[in-house]
């Protein structure tokens, strides 16, 4: 008996926000393995802002883009349920680039285990998975706090936001987070330990970080761009570094990027500004997967999985990652497991 596969492709390149038009929704049959393949039933989908450059046809991007009718990238969880694969057993849990669909067909590459019995699926997704590798290297390797530093994070209410600013108490680092909304701001302090927020809604951002990082910013995390990485630039203390992380501001415009036109800041303040790339890391995945795990196990790391139901969702869903209406690390659930 034959089984059909619903997937969303990639209809056409979005003009400034994805519409639910730039994709078609299609059912296909799966087709049978060939030697060395393996069939995955997808049961989480991993919704990043990156994907929203994925769908650009910009050649300047570190991953070719999503071809037009092509099923749409996306980082999955999910579990194996055919194997041509002696590398894969049918019932075990895999992890990777699995697109947005019910099922997915792999060759094997890029494809790692996980078990559920040591962490839920979604935390593959989130602080076991791509955030929590971008957080962790990001800024330890990038960012470099030392006990006593201020650390701002933009876009800290985020999947990877969140992280970066408790893994920086961890090390000692005094840690000011800017988010969107009250809400957002109170449970970065009240629940995961940081020392102040900005809510960019109400607040003005410039006068925030001055009245709350009089020393200057040692170390800024972005994941905002444009004028919040402006806002930071200007409060630079000595010697900072600047993550750059992402810039989600400026992924659905339609115009040129907004650079930063406080970048002088850097040769004043003998600053540094680098960006961070996952996948460089991605052999040293073990280092961070194991003290993360060791951290949430004892309670220092908490992780927030904001789940939504339905593959067919996806559109509306996807877009809650720039509306701000997501809250921790958005997931697409397909199936229960």
């Amino acid at each position: 008996m034959s089984i059909t596969n619903h997937q969303f492709q990639l209809a056409s390149r979005p003009v400034g926000a994805v519409q639910r038009s730039d994709f078609h929704y299609v059912g296909e049959a799966l087709r049978a393995l060939a030697d060395g393949e393996v069939q995955i039933k997808v049961l989480h989908v991993s919704l990043d802002p990156a994907m929203r450059g994925w769908m650009n046809e910009s050649k300047e991007s570190y991953m070719p883009p999503v071809a037009i009718g092509e099923v749409m990238r996306a980082i999955g969880v999910g579990r194996v349920t055919a194997s041509a694969n002696p590398a894969f057993a049918v019932g075990q849990h895999v992890v990777g680039l699995l697109g947005v669909q019910e099922y997915a067909i792999s060759n094997g590459q890029g494809l790692n285990k996980v078990d559920p019995a040591l962490a839920p699926l979604p935390m593959y997704l989130s602080a076991l998975g791509m955030p929590g590798l971008t957080a962790y290297f990001g800024l330890l390797d990038v960012g470099q706090p030392k006990a006593g530093e201020t650390v701002v994070v933009s876009g800290a209410a985020g999947a990877v936001g969140t992280l970066v600013g408790q893994i920086a108490k961890l090390k000692g680092a005094r840690v000011v987070g800017i988010a969107g909304g009250t809400d957002k701001c109170r449970y970065l302090v009240e629940e995961l330990g940081f020392d102040a927020a900005i809510d960019y809604k109400s607040e003005d951002v410039g006068a925030a970080l001055q009245r709350l990082c009089p020393r200057g910013i040692d170390v800024f995390f972005d994941n905002v761009g444009g004028d919040m990485l402006d806002a930071a630039l200007a409060r630079l203390a000595l010697h900072a570094r600047v993550v750059i992380c992402g810039a989600i501001s400026q992924y659905n415009s339609t115009g040129p990027v907004k650079g930063p036109a406080n970048y002088l800041q850097l040769l004043v303040k003998r600053a540094t500004m680098k960006g961070i790339m996952v996948a460089d890391y991605y052999p040293r995945a073990t280092e961070a997967m194991t003290e993360m795990g060791g951290w949430i196990a004892a309670g220092k790391l908490k992780t927030r999985e904001d789940v939504v139901q339905g593959l067919e969702s996806f559109p509306e869903t996807f877009q809650r990652l720039f509306s701000g209406e997501n809250k921790g690390k958005l997931v697409l659930q397909l199936a229960a497991e």
